[in-house]
């Protein structure tokens, strides 16, 4: 078998697998593991485990995956394109999990395997199942443009962020945004009578539609919705107040407009951090002058106290028992000598790679050297 070529080779991100066409026309489909969203590592992989034999983890596009049982009789693996039951004809997905790891999937979804009604799998896709579920694929575009365009027509405050379509091309999900309750009665029946298939209008927020996009984020990975959170908690600024960050709104929001859930990340430790910080409404009195708060690191529980009241110059650290310690002479009438220590630390915290050196340091000796010998060939002319 030949290997294709990579600009024959289509890679579709949304469904984590890659897309080549056969010879005979008909689009060959592989899995690819490396770009599926809410990917989940299989480390128990090779473990057989009879209650679970027959489930199946299927993804679809984007972020929706759903459990299925296997009643085909067939031998079925993990990167598997399985045709399965939906509510109204049948859908095609990628097979993602499988195993005990399953168990513990299904926990984290609230599904328990022995009640709930699982859908069934019915049997591996078909080439032509597969050329149909690319068919109805590239639809999917430009049925989301002409879906805005009616809905902007009938001037509905919403916004269509995907549209997708079911396996055997006879039905659409359309998921969209909107922050109040849109009436689109109407825009269904327009919708049905335009692509002439059935409709699902699915409303989702703003942080899901980035999970479903995708992107990076300003740190460089990938976004935390698309990559591993499907349970989004509520984000205020306080959780940045905790942490003491800069309260620009360009800075903490993400790529959804919204605060960036990474905000939530921390702020347990920092809680915890700050139970321990005593309260600093006043000044340290020593016996050479008042010391003033100007700055705290919470989570190494370190104060940093100056002179001059609100300036950033000269502040030196107190640890958090240290600053206990002087707070409680201070009520006691006590004073202590001073803030200054007695041997200042003179290697900075933070240095650079060339240290305080100019970058064209280099440039400058290379110049010497050419005067040098210069004067050397003249000496030589003279003798």
């Amino acid at each position: 078998m030949e290997t294709p070529d990579n600009e024959n080779i289509k890679f579709d991100c949304f469904r984590g697998c890659t897309v080549v066409e056969g010879d005979d026309g008909v689009p060959e489909c592989t899995y690819r593991q490396g770009c599926c969203k809410l990917e989940v590592y299989d480390y128990l992989k090779g473990i057989p485990s009879e209650q679970c034999r027959d489930i199946f983890e299927v993804r679809f596009k984007n972020t929706r995956k759903g459990f299925y049982r296997n009643t085909s009789g067939q031998s079925i693996k993990t990167g598997d394109i399985v045709i399965v039951e939906a509510q109204t004809g049948h859908d095609l997905g990628i097979v993602t999990l499988e195993g005990p790891l399953i168990l513990r999937q299904m926990k984290a979804k609230g599904v328990d395997p022995e009640t709930d009604d699982l859908k069934r799998i019915y049997r591996k896709a078909r080439p032509f199942d597969i050329g149909r579920w690319q068919e109805a694929i590239a639809r999917e575009q430009e049925t989301m443009i002409r879906a805005r365009e009616l809905a902007a027509d009938l001037g509905l405050e919403m916004k269509i962020g995907d549209v997708e379509f079911q396996g055997d091309g006879t039905k659409a999900i359309f998921y969209y945004i909107a922050d109040g309750r849109v009436d689109f009665r109407q825009l269904i029946k327009d919708f049905a009578e335009e692509f002439h298939i059935r409709i699902e209008m699915k409303q989702i927020g703003a942080r899901q539609e980035a999970g479903l996009i995708g992107g990076l984020g300003v740190c460089g990975r990938e976004l935390c919705c698309a990559n591993y959170i499907t349970a989004f908690k509520s984000i205020t600024t306080g959780a940045a107040r905790i942490q003491d960050l800069s309260l620009n709104p360009q800075k903490l929001a993400g790529q959804c407009g919204k605060l960036k859930c990474c905000l939530n990340y921390e702020v347990d430790s920092y809680n915890d951090a700050r139970s321990r910080i005593p309260r600093v409404s006043e000044p340290l009195e020593f016996e050479d002058g008042q010391a003033w708060l100007v700055k705290t690191d919470i989570l190494r529980e370190t104060l940093y106290f100056s002179y001059e009241k609100g300036s950033m110059t000269n502040m030196y650290p107190l640890s958090v028992e240290e600053v206990k310690e002087i707070q409680a002479m201070n009520r006691a009438g006590e004073k202590p000598e001073s803030l200054i220590p007695d041997q200042v630390p003179e290697a900075p915290e933070f240095v650079t790679a060339v240290g305080d050196d100019s970058i064209s340091r280099f440039d400058e000796i290379k110049r010497g050297r050419r005067k040098k010998r210069h004067k050397r060939k003249n000496s030589n002319a003279e003798a």
